[in-house]
């Protein structure tokens, strides 16, 4: 649920406010509906210099489209990327080595305070898409759907979730035949990554992960491990989905409904795992943000820059997420 994200009141109640019927492909057309209600990106004269970006690896494809579309608007400004993790993000604005800062989960406080710390004044910051944050498997794995304490009971060594059992084997979760005694294979990221610390928080409770989760430094290669492994389990976000593997739909306890990871969901908070993905900057109170940096920050709100988001398969902003967040770099 979007009450499960770290996130103002005001913020959630945008993201609570529509309730969609749950089909498919109504899930792709209020996708489509969302971007098409934006403005399309009007360029302004006078925008020139460098923009460096240091931060999550869940938004670094994101990212990369988005300034390669800037820079189709204004081909002399120079961009340069990096896309390690989201902890990397809050010391790299600290230390003046980037203008932006891309996270998958919100700052946390010590590492707001330290940047309050060196400027005196907190980071800014915008959310420039929503997500899902699914659990993969394999494609032809048949598991139809799983419970957060489940999902805590096959990640973590603490189960805080209270399951009834630590789960192990694929039959634990219901299946049969071929898949009854079949050891769950486990995928995930290191702990630079923003999604590894919104999963330990949101999925398993603040509890401990597993040492048998193999820990991995990009999204995409957990998903493509567990597209080549029949027995794996994972996690990342929607917009690493591929042929090779499949989202579970997940429920928040055993009496509550599973929902699938797709847009209506997310706009509803029905799905228990969508989050906001940021980007923060440095703008000291009273002060304008630099003139790139704010069109870039501009052109990731517009038609041009959540269609992006669309063809990355993430989720887009809609109007009134964007109107709320704006005023930050405005």
């Amino acid at each position: 649920m979007w009450n499960r994200v770290v996130m103002g009141g005001a913020a959630l109640a945008l993201l609570a406010s529509s309730a969609f019927l749950a089909t498919p492909s109504l899930a792709e057309e209020k996708k489509a509906d969302a971007a098409g209600e934006l403005e399309a990106y009007a360029p302004v004269a006078g925008v020139s210099g460098k923009i460096v970006s240091v931060g999550s690896d869940t938004l670094n494809n994101l990212m990369q489209y988005w300034m390669e579309g800037f820079k189709k608007q204004y081909p002399n400004v120079q961009t340069e990327m990096e896309g390690k993790g989201s902890s990397t993000a809050p010391g790299a604005l600290i230390e003046g080595r980037s203008h932006l800062g891309p996270m998958s989960r919100p700052m946390k406080a010590e590492e707001i305070k330290q940047f309050e710390d060196k400027f005196g004044y907190k980071p800014s910051y915008v959310a420039v898409s929503i997500d899902a944050l699914a659990v993969f498997v394999h494609k032809d794995n048949p598991v139809e759907k799983l419970t957060l304490p489940q999902v805590d009971a096959i990640f973590s060594s603490t189960r805080k979730g209270k399951y009834e059992a630590d789960v192990t084997k694929w039959g634990q979760t219901g299946l049969k035949g071929e898949w009854e005694n079949l050891g769950i294979t486990l995928y995930g990221r290191n702990s630079a990554s923003g999604t590894y610390g919104f999963f330990k928080e949101h999925a398993l409770y603040k509890g401990d992960y597993k040492a048998t989760v193999k820990e991995q430094p990009g999204s995409s290669t957990v998903v493509q491990l567990i597209a080549e492994d029949r027995s794996g389990c994972g996690y990342s976000g929607i917009g690493y989905l591929t042929a090779g593997v499949r989202t579970v739909p997940l429920a928040n306890d055993a009496k509550g409904e599973a929902y699938e990871a797709n847009a209506e969901n997310c706009y509803s908070g029905k799905y228990p795992l969508s989050r906001f993905l940021y980007v923060y900057f440095n703008r000291k109170p009273g002060t304008e943000v630099p003139l790139q940096v704010r069109e870039f920050l501009r052109f990731t709100h517009s038609k041009e820059g959540q269609d992006i988001v669309v063809k990355e398969g993430f989720v887009p902003m809609r109007k009134k997420e964007v109107e709320k967040f704006a005023p930050a770099y405005k």
